[in-house]
């Protein structure tokens, strides 16, 4: 079988799995700082720019097969790739809702908090994963964190239930998407991870075509066209591209709520870029929300790499 940059789900550990894991939210962060560059000079909406950076990113795929001599992706089975592409189109629509519903403090609070919640019961019920005492602590953890991370410097931001219910919607469709990824991993029948990213973004920005048109138009402004072409090339590499193929990786070994946890770094990231580059400053309540959000995704982790090395099959409870 020809090597590739994403190791196919047999091939890696727990510990790689997680590493996989880390690095995909790391670079999510980034995508928010990148996309704020955009808004206001490209002429993208929210639409547009999901719509760009999924064909974009699946374009990038193709063109890393072909220059490194990979196996072009197969097509996962019709129903595996019309979940996952719909799963992952709803989830990232939803959120952009939530964020003009209600506000983009509120809406990521509700979607990354609500998200490892549901799918600790979505294992629980349909995969069966146990969560034990540490997995409890560490999405109370988590959770607890983003919460004081997001809305500790977010003052009198209003909370609308309109936007909510679309964060809630958002936090669905992810654990949606991670619980069919998980459980098809588990039946030994999920596609390898370049075809998973391929084809999930491909057919996410085919069903976001004719939204993106709606919305205002898909083409970016020809003024600053240049630095639009530079971000968009970025975002679709590094957050999508890289990003997903990770994910869909480290997904397929890790179990689902460690996975959600983990990727709950994808704020701190944010916040981390927002400090070095953006020149923002952080209030003391953030640095507190992103120090116990650090503390719980590593006991999650070291609890995750200990049940492993104990003979827990990729963490299959």
């Amino acid at each position: 079988m020809s090597a590739t940059p994403l190791s196919a789900p047999r091939t890696l550990t727990v510990g790689r799995g997680l590493c996989y894991l880390i690095v995909s939210a790391t670079s999510w962060g980034t995508a928010g700082a990148a996309a704020a560059l955009l808004y206001g000079h490209s002429g993208l909406g929210p639409v547009a720019l999901t719509c760009w950076r999924s064909l974009g990113g699946s374009a990038l795929l193709l063109l890393a097969c072909a220059l490194c001599g990979w196996p072009l992706p197969k097509r996962p089975r019709l129903v595996q790739l019309g979940i996952t592409g719909a799963t992952l189109t709803a989830f990232q629509i939803a959120y952009f809702e939530a964020v003009a519903g209600t506000g983009l403090a509120v809406a990521t609070v509700v979607t990354l908090g609500a998200a490892p919640v549901l799918v600790a019961l979505g294992a629980r019920a349909l995969l069966r994963e146990r969560l034990g005492l540490a997995g409890v602590t560490a999405v109370v953890g988590a959770v607890t964190g983003l919460a004081v991370l997001m809305l500790g410097g977010a003052g009198s931001g209003e909370v609308r239930p309109g936007g909510v219910a679309w964060a809630l919607a958002s936090a669905t469709g992810y654990a949606c998407m991670t619980l069919h990824g998980r459980h098809s991993a588990q039946r030994g029948i999920a596609a390898d991870p370049l075809a998973s990213t391929f084809y999930s973004f491909l057919v996410c920005g085919v069903l976001l075509l004719p939204f993106a048109t709606l919305e205002g138009g898909l083409l970016p402004q020809t003024e600053g066209l240049g630095r639009t072409v530079v971000l968009l090339a970025y975002i679709a590499a590094v957050p999508t591209a890289l990003g997903y193929g990770l994910y869909f990786a480290g997904m397929a070994v890790v179990r689902a709520t460690t996975a959600s946890v983990i990727t709950l770094i994808e704020p701190v990231s944010a916040a981390v870029i927002a400090v070095a580059l953006l020149g923002e400053r952080l209030a003391p309540a953030t640095v507190g929300g992103t120090g116990l959000l650090l503390l719980s995704v590593t006991g999650l982790a070291f609890a995750e790499a200990r049940g492993a090395g104990a003979g827990a099959g990729g963490g299959r409870g």
